[in-house]
């Protein structure tokens, strides 16, 4: 099932993640990284390939669902294989999905194409509306 809801997160756009639209239970996000998103090694830093991660597996399970759901993380376990330098690459896809959880796997890969890091999580799919109401009454 391809994604067709168009979906903005402005803190992807504060990180400066491009993911195009996922489709069919699979994504894939890059970044360039800018110097104010190393750590003090010259890296990028870890926070930011796992938001990558989590963009890249949340596109792939939202892309999985039907239009107006969106997804929400439950769990992600991450490991760090390797420095993240140059263009960093996710790829991720939907392994299982059940009604009330999808579980994702993401690989991460580095400007060389040298495996980085890589991430596996589990999703829980929602009504997009309903959760942007319950938000809304909240900050109120």
């Amino acid at each position: 099932m391809t994604a067709k809801h168009p979906l903005i997160i402005p803190f992807l756009d504060h990180c400066h993640i491009k993911r195009p639209e996922p489709a069919d239970g699979k994504c894939v996000a890059w970044i360039e990284p800018l110097p104010e998103l190393m750590n003090s090694m010259g890296m990028a830093h870890g926070g930011l390939v796992m938001t990558l991660m989590d963009a890249a597996m949340g596109g792939a399970c939202r892309s999985s669902q039907p239009e107006g759901t969106s997804v929400v993380t439950i769990d992600m376990q991450s490991q760090f294989i390797a420095p993240a330098r140059g263009r960093v690459e996710a790829r991720a896809e939907v392994i299982r999905a059940s009604r009330t959880l999808i579980f994702a796997d993401c690989q991460v890969f580095g400007g060389d194409g040298e495996l980085v890091a890589r991430a596996t999580g589990v999703f829980r799919p929602v009504d997009r509306e309903r959760m942007a109401a319950g938000a809304k009454k909240a900050r109120s």
